[in-house]
């Protein structure tokens, strides 16, 4: 099955329309967000910093959530070596449930990411949980007595935050916890705050302001180490559960295209990881170092896509 495009592509360009371009990078959204700030910056500084010769070109292809501009790739552009195309959890969450009408991850080459909004688990300054194992232990003694908020639907990203804690943590049926969906991160906030739910998964560009005003206090941050400028902030890991859980901020390219090919654009990338002009624009929205470039990062997707997978058929949002 493919996605059809109806209507037209908005290409959007970071120079005059007379420039000729060194690449062209796909956001597979409208102007705004995510993914057309992955395109923008990370396309910007490239040639800011000479990773590439000549400007790059954003093409805005919005569509099923992503899925409109991963079948055009693979299914009209597989080899061509110069285009990028942004990506993010959001990415391989939906490919791991299917949401892209059979499309698989390694129909693409994952060239690497470098910033992502940092998982957390965050509770309401009175909470009885000191530390993500007094969390853990509560929902091991009865699971029905926790529930946590989301601003995602149900077996969206933020449920499978807890859950894959849950399961690294060794309970036996996480479908027993409880989950409430909202429609977005302040809103989770507001029922955790609010006594509602006991705990609330989310990102931490959603609660920086909470912590600031003393309203939560976050029990994990989901990546491998502590978050600048948030030090006293222990990760899942410290506390023995080996969970990272980020919404990062990266690139995939066409599966055809050559390996000397993928080495380029995973060093181009790496260089932008490196400067600083990409720690200004990480510091100005709210991401944290998370670079993973090449092979490893490929390893990691593939880790991924299977986590979540398996994860979603346990919960029945795929079959």
């Amino acid at each position: 099955m493919k996605f059809i495009l109806r209507g037209t592509v908005a290409a959007t360009v970071l120079f005059s329309a007379s420039a000729v371009w060194a690449a062209e990078c796909i956001a597979p959204a409208n102007p705004g967000g995510g993914w057309d700030f992955t395109c923008r910056q990370i396309g910007k500084i490239m040639y800011d910093i000479g990773a590439v010769d000549k400007p790059v070109q954003v093409t805005n292809m919005a569509g099923a959530g992503g899925g409109l501009a991963y079948n055009h790739v693979v299914a009209e552009r597989g080899e061509d070596e110069e285009l990028f195309i942004a990506a993010s959890s959001a990415t391989t969450t939906r490919l791991a449930q299917n949401a892209y009408a059979g499309m698989k991850a390694d129909q693409v080459r994952w060239v690497g990411a470098i910033g992502a909004d940092p998982g957390v688990i965050v509770v309401g300054k009175d909470s009885e949980f000191q530390s993500l194992t007094d969390l853990l232990d509560a929902v091991k003694a009865d699971p029905k007595s926790i529930a946590f908020a989301g601003g995602s639907a149900v077996g969206g990203f933020d449920h499978l935050k807890p859950l894959m804690v849950l399961q690294r943590a060794g309970v036996e049926d996480v479908t027993k916890v409880k989950y409430i969906g909202t429609d977005g991160g302040a809103d989770a906030i507001t029922q955790t705050v609010g006594g509602f739910t006991q705990a609330m998964s989310g990102d931490m560009s959603e609660v920086v302001g909470f912590i600031k005003s003393g309203d939560v206090r976050v029990l994990a941050v989901l990546t491998e180490e502590r978050v600048p400028g948030f030090d006293d902030i222990p990760t899942a890991m410290e506390q023995g559960i080996d969970v990272v859980a980020v919404n990062w901020r990266g690139l995939y390219v066409p599966k055809g295209v050559s390996d000397e090919t993928f080495d380029m654009w995973a060093e181009r990338l790496a260089k932008v990881a490196e400067s600083d002009e990409w720690a200004t624009a990480m510091e100005a929205n709210g991401l944290a170092p998370f670079t993973k470039v090449g092979a490893d990062f490929q390893g990691y997707v593939d880790g991924v896509v299977a986590d979540v997978e398996a994860l979603s058929r346990e919960l029945g949002v795929i079959q």
